[in-house]
């Protein structure tokens, strides 16, 4: 039958060109990913997926929100920030840890319950 849909998997393979692996630099599901600069890239190289990209996260978004997003598999969604980032339209970092403040006060009080015990 023509104009029958080819299926997931053969749309899969089309946004990857076939790679299961994103080029460069590994990075993990929580990973940031940021749009560089305004986030509107006229190029007819760019599939609807990278525009969906571009526009979620010209606020900082985890990885796995992208894939969320799209709708797509993790390793699918990572060959796309791959070509992206390889392209200079996204920067994608390890997330940075909370600045961890010690409260000397809070010490004590702990300290001075469990003597209390």
């Amino acid at each position: 039958m023509t104009g029958e849909d080819p299926g997931p998997l053969i749309r899969l393979f089309g946004l990857t060109g076939g790679r299961a692996r994103p080029q460069g630099e590994a990075f993990d599901l929580v990973a940031i990913v940021t749009t560089v600069g305004a986030g509107f890239h006229e190029s007819s190289d760019l599939i609807p997926e990278h525009h969906a990209v571009l526009s979620l996260c010209r606020r900082p978004t985890p990885v796995a929100d992208v894939a969320a997003h799209l709708r797509l598999p993790l390793n699918i969604t990572r060959v796309i920030l791959g070509d992206l980032r390889r392209e200079g339209l996204v920067t994608i970092e390890r997330p940075r840890p909370a600045a961890q403040t010690i409260d000397e006060r809070i010490y004590r009080e702990v300290l001075h319950g469990l003597r209390s015990l």
